[in-house]
């Protein structure tokens, strides 16, 4: 399945709460990276790995984000909309969108990644799965000393200002058509359940995380650190092949 013929659903409907007040008025998709949109990197970054047919999922506001992007044609993409009447969470409005392809790919529009989005496809396809989760290794530094006691509080373990890795969704999932026997029509549905109810149907759920970037620009000190990283070095994230 060539990667024109994968449809894309990138979701943009989310009120950016972290962010406030700045998205109070203007839709976390809209934020800027350096002199663009996060959603505008995004698609572009989509556009550098072949995929063409987009569905943004929208809500809060929407028309600003429908005016900004259009059809797509500026950027060489066939962009159409998927609206949610009400919020349905990360995964619901899934069961919105016309026509989708065998395969396809949802993920959020406020992240910054070097992930490439073709090899996750693939790698998707090839294994046979219903579902392929795109998964990052964050570290999290705890800034005080973390003990660890019985339930007699007896010390057992002490860490001064450990570092812990954690295994954390990069907001990028990988379909087969198949999942919208799991997914109730505009319902509400986040994407931690549905993965979570397709295992426990026995489907066959994989991840992919291979080495990249990966900032989340819902936290502020991420968002922070994007434009930062953006602006050191544009074309790395615009010429990722």
């Amino acid at each position: 399945m060539r990667n024109e013929d994968i449809q894309v659903i990138v979701l943009a409907g989310g009120k950016g709460t972290r962010l406030k007040p700045y998205t109070t008025v203007f839709p976390k998709p809209l934020m800027p990276i350096g002199e663009m949109p996060i959603l505008e990197v995004v698609l572009r970054q989509l556009k550098l790995f072949g995929f063409e047919k987009i569905t943004l999922s929208v809500n809060h506001l929407a028309d600003l984000i429908k005016t900004f992007f259009g059809n797509g044609g500026k950027l060489g993409l066939d962009i159409t909309y998927c609206m949610e009447d009400a919020p349905l969470g990360t995964a619901g409005s899934i069961s919105l969108v016309k026509n989708l392809t065998e395969h396809f790919l949802v993920m959020n529009g406020d992240l910054l990644t070097t992930l490439n989005y073709a090899d996750l496809a693939k790698t998707h396809i090839d294994s046979g799965a219903v579902a392929t989760i795109g998964v990052f290794e964050r570290k999290v530094n705890i800034d005080f000393g973390v003990l660890e006691v019985d339930h007699n509080g007896v010390l057992i373990d002490y860490k001064e200002k450990p570092c812990y890795k954690y295994t954390v969704s990069m907001g990028v999932n990988a379909f087969h058509k198949s999942v919208l026997n799991y997914i109730p029509k505009a319902k509400y549905l986040d994407m931690p359940t549905l993965m979570m109810n397709l295992k426990n149907a026995n489907q066959r759920v994989l991840t992919f995380g291979p080495e990249c970037e990966w900032l989340d620009i819902g936290r502020p000190e991420d968002y922070r650190q994007a434009i930062e990283n953006f602006e050191n070095d544009r074309d790395y994230y615009l010429r990722i092949r």
